[in-house]
């Protein structure tokens, strides 16, 4: 890069934050910050905002290359989104740019972004964070799956390097790959001291859950154990938080169980301090999901000291986390496994919020945004030492 100007890095992402609130969106969105301070950063995404095509936004400028599209058909990923959205990052191919680094998701634009870089002669680096195995696939589009799995062997290979997400995301692009490919591993981040600084909660509730609601998350497992647990004398209150093309489904299905008075579905917590004094709470976080490429949500709460449950599910790399934790326990993917893993916890005094998992959990340290961006920054050539956020 030139050392007489700030180098200029864009960022290639579908949807960000707060108009879209995944754990990715919440990446991209500490990295950006950070980055912006060593670094002319531009993001590169659909046009979520009112006004003119480009935003400022602090130090970070985002760039419209398309207009908004919807994400998802019913309960799944747009193919028309995926399209679309990859034919509009050929405007990268007139922007001038040092370094470019791009989300996995919607895969296809990957392969537009390997033909700008190749043209402009700059490397690509594509942040990965879950790889779906050949069976997986088949299980999720039936036939179709062979031609997906094929899609995203090829994406894969199309950078020049990976940042995986996590060391299981790594392990498993090596798995595939062998020890070739270009890799860094860089965690997902937590802000710890706005956890700390979030009280617990009034609205007290036994169980919890956070994430967008997908079939993958199996929320409606979570149900299934709150009717198990009233079934068994136990009338236990529940907090669903987040919202998804599940949503009608799930209070349908609350309703079948008869557990609707007692569970609770909230899609208007969008603050993070607001998120974790919910979080504080409850008794006991539990996360059912099936596939998981890291679990920011799961990390959250066990940053919030609340004991967590989540399941043992072959693509549920969350689990990795939560065995980590001096509260957390792994049980089987199924509704009466959750119940049994969940009855001893519902015992114990309600957490106090005032006592944070970091003090007792020190690995927790190493997933703060700080040291996440400069790893990236490492990757993408940029000097970030001795700088830091000002909120």
């Amino acid at each position: 890069m030139k050392q007489n100007k700030r180098p200029v890095v864009a960022l290639v992402t579908d949807a960000i934050y707060p108009y879209f609130r995944g754990g990715k969106e919440v990446r991209y969105h500490e990295l950006a910050r950070r980055l912006a301070l060593q670094a002319d950063v531009h993001v590169f995404t659909m046009k979520w905002w009112d006004g003119p095509a480009v935003l400022q936004d602090g130090l970070v400028t985002f760039r419209a290359t398309s207009r908004l599209h919807e994400m998802y058909a019913g309960e799944r990923r747009s193919y028309k989104e995926a399209f679309l959205f990859a034919l509009s990052c050929w405007r990268l191919l007139f922007f001038p740019f040092d370094a470019i680094e791009a989300d996995q998701f919607p895969t296809f634009h990957i392969f537009t972004l390997r033909f700008v870089t190749w043209v402009k002669r700059k490397p690509l680096t594509v942040t990965w964070h879950e790889v779906w195995t050949h069976q997986y696939w088949n299980e999720y589009l039936g036939a179709a799956g062979n031609i997906a799995w094929l899609v995203q062997w090829l994406a894969m290979r199309a950078p020049d390097h990976l940042i995986a997400a996590s060391p299981e995301t790594a392990a498993r692009l090596r798995e595939v790959f062998g020890e070739k490919p270009s890799i860094s591993v860089v965690p997902n981040g937590i802000d710890l001291d706005v956890i700390r600084d979030s009280p617990p909660g009034d609205s007290r509730v036994d169980l919890v859950t956070v994430g967008r609601l997908l079939p993958h998350k199996n929320v409606d497992m979570l149900l299934e154990t709150v009717a198990l647990l009233h079934a068994d004398g136990l009338p236990v209150t529940c907090r669903v938080i987040g919202e998804g093309p599940q949503a009608a489904a799930l209070h349908e299905r609350a309703r079948e169980l008869r557990v609707d008075h007692a569970v609770e579905f909230r899609d208007d917590i969008w603050e993070r301090k607001d998120l974790y004094s919910h979080i504080k709470a409850a008794r006991v976080a539990v996360f059912p999901t099936a596939r998981e490429g890291f679990g920011m949500a799961v990390l959250e709460a066990i940053a919030c000291g609340v004991p967590v449950v989540t399941t043992s599910a072959p693509d549920n790399l969350a689990q990795h986390l939560v065995a980590r934790s001096l509260a957390g326990t792994v049980c089987g993917p199924s509704a009466a496994a959750m119940a049994d893993a969940i009855r001893p916890l519902l015992a114990a005094p309600l957490p106090s919020g005032d006592q944070p998992a970091a003090n007792q959990e020190a690995w927790l340290t190493e997933h703060g945004w700080d040291f996440a961006a400069e790893q990236v920054a490492r990757t993408l050539g940029i000097d970030l030492e001795g700088s830091s956020i000002a909120d």
